[in-house]
This record gives C-alpha cells, structure tokens and sequence, in this order.
C-alpha cells in the first residue's frame, strides 16, 4: 500500500540555512532518503519551494481564477512530501516519525486511494 507523507512546518521554524545545523539537517534528511531506498519503500518524494511561489487555480461556473499563494492561510506551510510505500499504517508511521521536519513541525500521512 502506498502513504503520502506530507510535511508541514511554520517557515521559521528548524535549522536556518547556512548554519551548520542545516547542513546537519540537509544530511539527516539524505540519510532518511537512502534509508527508505534501502528499505524498497520509496517511491518519491521532493521538497516544495516557499509558499510565496505558491499559485491557486479555482474553476466556478466554467470561469477560471488564479490567485497568488496558498488557498488556505495557515501558521504551518507544506514545505515536501514522501511517497512510501509499506506493508501497514503502523509501518508507514514508524517512518514518518523518522523524517527530520517531525521534530519542529507535522507529518500527515495518508494511505493513497487507488481506482482499479
């Protein structure tokens, strides 16, 4: 079964790049990354640019609307994701609970629905 783990955080929260606790940062999540490799239970997973560089498309009564930036105003911003893929819930929690923005923000995890 796959799981997205979508990871939040407030944009001022964890290690500030250039420090080199972000490079300590940047390396945990490296070695998450190839932990996951290693495991078979990854299938994707990326970082997002700022929330600034968000774009919003709605669709009401055929007219189209974009609007800068994120849909919903939140303290907690979706900064990535990881798409694993495991055995149960349980293991796919175990998992999130490893990827480093846990320890300063959220991890939502969701098993994907899938159409056959």
């Amino acid at each position: 079964m796959q799981y997205m783990c979508l990871i939040y955080s407030k944009a001022d929260s964890g290690p500030a790049p250039g420090t080199p606790e972000f490079s300590d940062y940047l390396k945990a999540y490296g070695e998450f990354t190839a932990m996951l490799q290693n495991k078979g239970a990854f299938v994707s997973g990326d970082a997002l640019q700022p929330v600034a560089t968000a774009t919003t498309v709605t669709r009401e009564n055929g007219k189209v609307e974009t609007t800068d930036g994120p849909f919903a105003e939140t303290k907690e911003q979706l900064g990535g994701y990881y798409l694993i893929e495991c055995e149960s819930l349980d293991t796919a929690l175990e998992l999130a609970a490893q990827i480093p923005t846990a320890e300063h923000g959220r991890i939502e995890v969701r098993p994907v629905m899938t159409f056959d």
